[in-house]
């Protein structure tokens, strides 16, 4: 069987996230480019670019940037929104990223696209994969969930009718041996075709677990924030845990 992230990020992932806003993700995206400090058309390397909705951001803002994901359905979506067709578009794994050594500026993974592998090995050979493309100068964002404050707010359940499609949408959430998971069933109330189920899991890795494997992976972390505003990271009450870092200095 295909891992979840093989299987979950298809046509049914627009589906279930359509609510996330194009607008809100140029927002988000100006602010934490500006904590990195890059100038412009500096090239920057969006690892799990998804549908585009960040990569495309960065690239009105000015800057030379390189979208990655495993997705080819995510990526046909990214494409189909690229009217200047100014962004590179890449089919490929965040744990071998497909590019000579010290090719970007700066990399950013955004959304909690960290921590999908089953094997520990994996998940700190992507903070490796960072540092290798990363020139000496260069600097990273990594956008994760607040792993503490997840665990204390998680919503078990919710459901949903999707106006434009007409389909329900179940999403079970819970936490077991360290992962939070996430069941998701899409049914047609209209008719009794088989609803389709996916699961998604990320690991919670908490604070000093990055510390740890950015700094053995030859990487500084120099800033944390708690969200999108640039506050102060607080482990029981911020929603987001936003890394910035820089390669070591050597």
């Amino acid at each position: 069987m295909k891992p979840w992230y093989e299987q979950s990020f298809g046509s049914d992932y627009m589906l279930v996230y359509r609510h996330r806003n194009w607008e809100d993700a140029s927002k988000e995206v100006g602010k934490m480019l500006a904590w990195l400090g890059l100038p412009r058309g500096a090239k920057v390397l969006d690892i799990g670019c998804g549908m585009g909705r960040h990569a495309l951001a960065m690239e009105k803002i000015g800057y030379s940037v390189t979208g990655i994901d495993l997705s080819p359905i995510l990526l046909e979506e990214a494409k189909r929104h690229d009217d200047t067709s100014q962004v590179n578009w890449v089919h490929g794994d965040m744990r071998r990223l497909p590019f000579e050594a010290g090719r970007f500026a700066a990399t950013v993974n955004l959304f909690t696209s960290f921590g999908y592998f089953q094997l520990e090995e994996d998940n700190i050979n992507v903070l490796r994969q960072i540092r290798k493309v990363l020139n000496p100068d260069g600097s990273f964002l990594i956008d994760f969930l607040n792993p503490v404050q997840v665990a204390q707010n998680l919503v078990p359940r919710s459901e949903r009718l999707d106006e434009d499609s007409g389909l329900h949408i179940q999403e079970l959430r819970s936490i077991a041996d360290g992962w939070v998971m996430k069941e998701i069933t899409i049914s047609d109330p209209r008719n009794m075709e088989e609803p389709r189920r996916y699961l998604e899991r990320v690991r919670l890795y908490k604070q000093e677990w990055f510390e740890h494997h950015l700094a053995a992976s030859g990487l500084d972390l120099t800033r944390l924030y708690g969200d999108y505003n640039g506050s102060a990271y607080d482990e029981a009450t911020s929603p987001r845990m936003i890394m910035i870092g820089r390669v070591k200095s050597t």
